[in-house]
This record gives C-alpha cells, structure tokens and sequence, in this order.
C-alpha cells in the first residue's frame, strides 16, 4: 500500500510524525479519511478519535480535540490540534468524571450551557473510547459514526 507523510501537532509538542497508510478523523463536515495521492484540502476538525495506521505497525488511535487539518500539493497531511491526548496519557477516572459531570447538563434549556456541556460530554466520550473503556455514550465520535459511541478495535 502507498504511504504519506503524517505530522500531528500540538502547541505543546508533536504527537505524531511519521509514513502512514491512513488516517481518518470527524472533520466539521462529518467523517473523513486520507490515502496517499488524497486531493489537497484544508479543513475544521472536531473532537474525535484519529484513527492513524503507521506503515510499519498496528493502528493507532489518538483523541483529537479540534483543530485543523491540511493536504498539501505534495501529499502531505498536517493536523494541527488543540489538544492531543494517546490511551496511556488519559486519565480514564477523569474522563469517567466529566462525562458524568456533564451528561446531565447536556439537555439543558439554559442558552450557552448546553452546547458547552455536549462538548465537554464529547470530549469525555472521545477519551474513553480512545483509552478501550467506551462506556456506552452515543456521541458518535468515531471515525465511522460510532453509533454506541465505542470504536472497534
């Protein structure tokens, strides 16, 4: 299979930089993945789980929490996240916590709160399913749509 040139990066570091055979990702027009060869695009990602397969390994799953993602003219493709967070840095009791916290507030009728509650809940959500705990949330986080809110393995 053909490889491309992925770098995902935060303001705090580079999470990832390497030859990869895909990536797929929840962009603001809804799920999208990249192959060698993909049309040069620039586009808003949202909270989700970055599915990357390595040339040389098994895949790999990070949470995103927004940002933006390029293709350039020469194929490369360049995530810049706000947030970037692998299985082994979550903190699955925290992520438990505020997925808690704000699954309540999520259908609130107080303007301002509840969209901030369902990000907080997505981002919750996304984190679990990266660390393998899913939890049964139907953010549809996934990069296929995760409709139990779980990503296959």
């Amino acid at each position: 299979m053909a490889t491309f040139h992925f770098a995902l990066i935060t303001p705090e570091r580079t999470a990832f930089d390497g030859e990869v055979n895909s990536v797929s990702l929840r962009s603001a027009g809804g799920d999208i993945g990249f192959l060698a060869g993909h049309v040069p695009y620039i586009g808003a990602v949202r909270v989700s789980d970055c599915e990357v397969v390595p040339e040389d390994q098994g895949t790999v799953h990070l949470a995103v929490h927004g940002g933006f993602i390029e293709v350039d003219p020469d194929g490369r493709v360049t995530l810049l996240a706000d947030i970037v967070e692998t299985a082994e840095e979550i903190d699955v009791a925290q992520a438990q916590a505020d997925r808690d916290a704000a699954a309540p507030s999520a259908g609130a009728a107080e303007p301002g709160t509840e969209a901030e509650a369902e990000e907080t809940l997505r981002w919750a959500q996304v984190r679990l399913d990266v660390a393998g705990v899913g939890g049964g949330g139907t953010t549809g986080s996934g990069p296929a749509g995760g409709a139990s809110g779980t990503v296959p393995r």
